[in-house]
């Protein structure tokens, strides 16, 4: 039967069956976070902020122009009620456009980010953050400037270094495995708390220079 059937229509009914002995997998529902619904967190904000929404037609993204002396501001936007035990991804696209100078999260008084996405839960009075930056000059991958106290714990991972500027990247990430990779010791059976916000800020403030970046197409995957 299957010699009959033509590459496309054998693709399709392979990915509708799954692998031979496994079951089908269950259809994604994709949710968007719409970029107009982030707003500024006042407790952790600065007076003036310095993020505007812009509505390109192909895609609306929020752009971010640090100057100092600015004080640092943050944006954020809740994950809906339904989704806070059930998103299996989170995706993203930012771009980096003016990099601050020399900005390095893992060595101290040069921790400013071109681009930062947060990635937060909260269990009781604690909260856990994952601090995702495109940093100037920080290795890719490293994970630094680790918190930990009754209230915080939050891990900072290099997720982009570098140029080239302007130009869109997608990033996807298992919002589960990485709380259970960072908090849990990578227990992969350790229960994971509501996650509840996603948060996003650029910042110059400690090298005292522009830092610039736009972001957009913020999504969460998750089962029927």
């Amino acid at each position: 039967m299957l010699r009959n059937l033509s590459s496309a229509a054998l693709c399709v009914l392979l990915t509708s069956a799954g692998t031979a002995g496994e079951p089908p997998r269950p259809p994604q529902i994709v949710t968007p976070i719409e970029v107009h619904s982030f707003r500024v967190v006042d407790s952790y904000s600065g007076p003036v902020s310095y993020y505007k929404l812009v509505l390109d037609p192909d895609m609306p993204f929020i752009r971010a122009v640090y100057r100092p002396p600015l004080e640092t501001v943050t944006l954020g936007a809740e994950v809906p009620e339904n989704l806070r035990q059930r998103t299996k991804l989170v995706r993203w696209k930012w771009r980096a456009q003016e990099l601050p100078k020399g900005g390095n999260e893992c060595k101290p008084g040069l921790g400013d980010s071109a681009a930062v996405v947060y990635v937060s839960w909260k269990r009781g009075l604690r909260w856990y953050s994952l601090k995702y930056t495109w940093s100037s000059e920080g290795e890719k991958g490293t994970v630094c400037d680790q918190k930990r106290n009754l209230f915080v714990a939050q891990d900072t991972v290099i997720l982009e270094s570098g140029g080239p500027l302007g130009e869109w990247r997608t990033e996807e990430i298992d919002p589960s495995a990485q709380f259970r990779k960072h908090f849990e010791g990578g227990n992969p059976n350790a229960e994971v708390p509501d996650f509840v916000g996603i948060g996003i800020m650029s910042d110059g403030d400690q090298t005292r220079s522009v830092s610039a970046a736009d972001y957009a197409a913020f999504e969460l995957v998750s089962d029927r």
